[in-house]
Parts: C-alpha cells; sequence; structure tokens
C-alpha cells in the first residue's frame, strides 16, 4: 500500500492558469491563436515566465532556467512569422528534461555527481524536438539518472505534485509532469526507460505516451545499450497535443521499418478486441482504487462498442527480476564508467543510495545478465504472440495510487526502496523492453486529489489503429477550471465529474486546472 500523508492540514493544490497570454489553452489551442495572431511568440513566452517564477518555487520543475535565450527565440519567431515561421508548434514554450542535452544549456541528470558544464551541442532528438518550433524555457528536474519513480533529488528539493503538494509527481519526468500539470507550459519533453513518460502523467492528470522503439530520433546513450529500453517523447494536457507532436516528429523523421501514422483528426469508429489486465506483471495485486478506475475504463469502453477480453499476463515468469537486473546494470554501468559515460568530472562518491544499492545488486548478479539479456530481447516475440488477434491491452499504470513524498526517498534503506519500488512500477517496463507504444490517460481521482489513470499498450508497429480508441478523449479546445486559487477542489457548476467525462464522447481537458 503506498504511503499517504500524515499532514493534517487541508490538500494543498497549486497552478498558475490565469488570463494571460496562455489561458487554459493546450498547445494545440496556442497554435490557432497564433495563426490568427491573437497572441505573439513573445506574450507567451513572458506568461510562462511569469508563471514559472509564481509556481515553481514551490513545485520545484525547473533544474535550470534558460529565459534570456527564450524570449530572443520567441523574438525573432514574432519577426519572421508571417512570411516563414517553421515548425507545427512555433512559439508554443516548453521544457527539455535534464538529461538531455540543449546547446549553451548544462546537462546534469539529476545528480550531485555530474559536475555543472554547459553543452557543446544539441542531441539528436532535443534537435527534432526544437525543430517543430518550441522555445526551450529551461530544463525539468528529474532524479539521478532517472533511476527512480519519484523525482526526489537526494541533493535537491524534490518536486510536488501540483494536484496535492505533500505527494509525488512521478518520475523520472517528473519536474517536466509538473510544469505541464501546474499550467507553467502546455507540453513538456519526457522520455521513458522504465516508464517515465507514463508514471508522471498518471501521477499528474495528464497525457503520456512512449512511442514505438525507432518512432523518433534515438539519442545517443539509447543506442549504445544492448537492449534499447529508451523511448523520448513528451507529456501533454490533451490527446491532440500528443497526436499533433507525433505527426510532426513523422515529418522531421521517418522510420522505415514502421507503417507511418500521419495526422488523426478523430476515431475511426472500428470496434476494437482489448485485452484486460489488472494485476501486475511481478504477482502484486493492484490496490483497489487503481483497479476500479481500469475496470470502470473497460466498462465504458463497451458501452462505446469495443470488446474488452481478459486476458493472461503477457510476459514470462522471468521477466521481473531480468528487468530488474538490467537496471542494476544501467546503475552499474553509470558508476563504473561515469567519467567516459557522461562528463570527465563525474564523482562516484556523490551517487545516491538508490544508484549505489542498484549498482551493488548487480555485482551479486553479474552472472545471470546474459540470460536476462536473451530473455529481454525475446520479450517482444512473446508479447507478440500472448496478444495476437488484439488490438490493443488495457491496464493499469501503476500498481497502487501515488505515493507521498518520502516514500520512495533515496535516502530510505535501499532494500526498503527497492521493494517499494517493484510494487509501485509493476506494469509499465513491459512496454520499454518489448518496444511496444504505450499511452497513459486520465480516469479518475481519488479522495486525496490525485489523478488514477489507464494505459493502452499497441502492438508491435502499430500505426494509426492504436490510436483510435484514445480519440473519444481528445480535447478539440480546452475543459473547464476544476481548481481555483485555495486549498479546495470546486467542480464546475454543470460539468459532469472528471471520471465521467474521460469517458463520454465529449472532449475533455487534463490536468489539475484542466
Amino acid at each position: 500500500m503506498a504511503a499517504r500523508s500524515t499532514t493534517s492540514t487541508p490538500t494543498q493544490s497549486l497552478h498558475a492558469f490565469t488570463n494571460d497570454a496562455l489561458g487554459t489553452a493546450d498547445a494545440t489551442g496556442l497554435v490557432e491563436r497564433l495563426k490568427r495572431g491573437e497572441v505573439s511568440a513573445t506574450e507567451l513566452t513572458r506568461a510562462a515566465i511569469a508563471r514559472a517564477r509564481s509556481v515553481d518555487p514551490r513545485i520545484r520543475g525547473l533544474a535550470t532556467e534558460n529565459y534570456e535565450r527564450a524570449l530572443d527565440m520567441a523574438s525573432r519567431l514574432d519577426r519572421k512569422r508571417s512570411s516563414e515561421a517553421s515548425g507545427f508548434f512555433s512559439g508554443v514554450p516548453t521544457v527539455v528534461k535534464d538529461n538531455t542535452d540543449i546547446q549553451g544549456l548544462p546537462t546534469r541528470h539529476g545528480s550531485a555527481a555530474v559536475p555543472e558544464s554547459t553543452a557543446a551541442k544539441t542531441s539528436p532528438f532535443g534537435q527534432q524536438l526544437l525543430d517543430q518550433g518550441f522555445t526551450c524555457l529551461g530544463k525539468s528536474a528529474l532524479p539521478e539518472f532517472g533511476f527512480n519513480a519519484s523525482t526526489e533529488p537526494a541533493h535537491d528539493a524534490p518536486s510536488r505534485n501540483p494536484w496535492n503538494l505533500d505527494y509525488s509527481t512521478g518520475a523520472s519526468s517528473g519536474g517536466s509532469a509538473a510544469l505541464v500539470a501546474a499550467g507553467v507550459v502546455p507540453v513538456a519533453h519526457a522520455n521513458d526507460g522504465g516508464g517515465s513518460i507514463r508514471i508522471p502523467a498518471a501521477c499528474c492528470g495528464l497525457v503520456g505516451l512512449k512511442p514505438s522503439r525507432g518512432r523518433l530520433i534515438d539519442n545517443d546513450a539509447a543506442r549504445t545499450l544492448p537492449v534499447n529500453i529508451i523511448s523520448d517523447g513528451i507529456v501533454s494536457r490533451s490527446v491532440r497535443d500528443t497526436v499533433n507532436f507525433m505527426a510532426e516528429a513523422e515529418r522531421y523523421f521517418k522510420p522505415r521499418s514502421l507503417p507511418g501514422i500521419g495526422r488523426l483528426e478523430g476515431p475511426s469508429g472500428r470496434r476494437l478486441t482489448i485485452g484486460l489486465v489488472l494485476d501486475s506483471l511481478n504477482g502484486h495485486a493492484t490496490d483497489a482504487e487503481t483497479r476500479a478506475a481500469t475496470e470502470a475504463t473497460a466498462r465504458r469502453l463497451e458501452k462505446l462498442g469495443h470488446r474488452i477480453e481478459p486476458i493472461p499476463i503477457p510476459v514470462a515468469d522471468s521477466f521481473p527480476d531480468d528487468f530488474a537486473l538490467y537496471w542494476a546494470f544501467l546503475a552499474f554501468g553509470v558508476t563504473v564508467n561515469g567519467r567516459q559515460l557522461i562528463h570527465s568530472g563525474f564523482d562516484k562518491q556523490r551517487v545516491d543510495g538508490l544508484t549505489v544499492g542498484l549498482a551493488r545488486t548487480f555485482k551479486r548478479q553479474f552472472y545471470r545478465l546474459p540470460g536476462a539479456l536473451w530473455r529481454l530481447r525475446r520479450s517482444r516475440q512473446d508479447y507478440a504472440k500472448a496478444i495476437a488477434g488484439l488490438d490493443a491491452v488495457l491496464t493499469p499504470v501503476l500498481g497502487h495510487t501515488t505515493p507521498a513524498l518520502g516514500y520512495l526517498s533515496p535516502e530510505i534503506p535501499f532494500d526498503t526502496l527497492f521493494e517499494r519500488l517493484t510494487r509501485y512500477v509493476s506494469f509499465t517496463p513491459l512496454a520499454n523492453a518489448t518496444g511496444a507504444p504505450a499511452i497513459a490517460v486520465p480516469a479518475s481521482v481519488t479522495g486525496d486529489n490525485l489523478p488514477v489513470a489507464f494505459s493502452s499498450w499497441g502492438v508491435m508497429a502499430t500505426s494509426r489503429r492504436y490510436w483510435t480508441w484514445p480519440l473519444p478523449w481528445s480535447q478539440r479546445r480546452p475543459g473547464p477550471i476544476f481548481i481555483r486559487p485555495g486549498p479546495a477542489v470546486r467542480p464546475v457548476k454543470g460539468v459532469k465529474p472528471l471520471a465521467d467525462r474521460l469517458h463520454s464522447r465529449q472532449p475533455p481537458g487534463y490536468g489539475p486546472g484542466l
């Protein structure tokens, strides 16, 4: 069971939504306003900076500011907008996760072991992202090297969940998720090596897609892995923003090994066969609130005309242990080869307790690695066979609801933390090992005012068909405000509860303010 906050004070939520240039629009809505000349890129950037200065001292989503350069970029975009503006999202502010190089900004990977020095060039995926026209406000926070499932770096303050400040944002893209959920930016960069797009999306009430392996340009680290488990992407407040991001990314880089996606405009109306998995890959039972949210999603999908089929867990029994060993292997590699892999000034004496514990675990079990790698590579074929005849698989994102800050701190004893992490992150790693696409979408809200999400896993080489059933939840315009300044959550009169709106054909909004 996840830890609940022991505070006796009322639920504290925080957002930056206000009647400024950003308003309550998603990124696609801002693009439309930019095209109509209702707002400028400079106005959007100034609004985002003001919002960051207002809420980031509390939510701690930013690792590095880039305000002056962002304003310069916005000014240049405004000057050329009438004739040669480039990129679908030209002028929309965003942030980049602090494990991805952006020229002129430091990359510290959420670790005190990495000294601050500016990147000489932008990484391959960073360029693919920025070439869509985004203005970069800065770098977002993550736990050390992305190994944890809560953004609580040992050397710095934790990122706080805007829905309830006593709770985790998830990880490892937790800083990005906090900034999007709080309304600082409409979308933000995220990447995923075991759930790090989907987990913070689930915790913060956002949409988070881990794309198919190879769908986007790989960064250098992903290319060197014996099993490439890393995918880049974004977290957003609407399905349509994620759809448009993927369509624009495909214009920049079109993988030959995967079918095209193109730009989707709505659900196809096709009846799908969807597998249902409720309990985790490692045998732990899913908690009641998370299970109920997924079951409710399945029932509503049936009402929409889709066929739901409960299926066995589509993975070998050895998978949880194999993936855990691979996770430990990556931590061992960082501690031993940090100066070669990350920075010449890397100081392994300053890594946190989780990294140390994982590295020690690998040293005790290193002899198992060849077999684990073979089985992880094989998981792609096992998964494809297990879901043959299905269009998608519906699961929870996580084994239980979002924990309070401190429950997954890297400063607690390693054995305790490791056990907690394996119970919590008990669904997401399969999509990383197999390379399948997987998306997190909000489903309901707990009594602690925390979102609960469901996940859809796709089949390998998924194209347009995979997107057709999440699209009934894609907002055409931003939804109503649900959180006003102050601790209480006051629903807007006449608006259905979030759980009902998410499962209707009406376009909802996402995030604590949407």
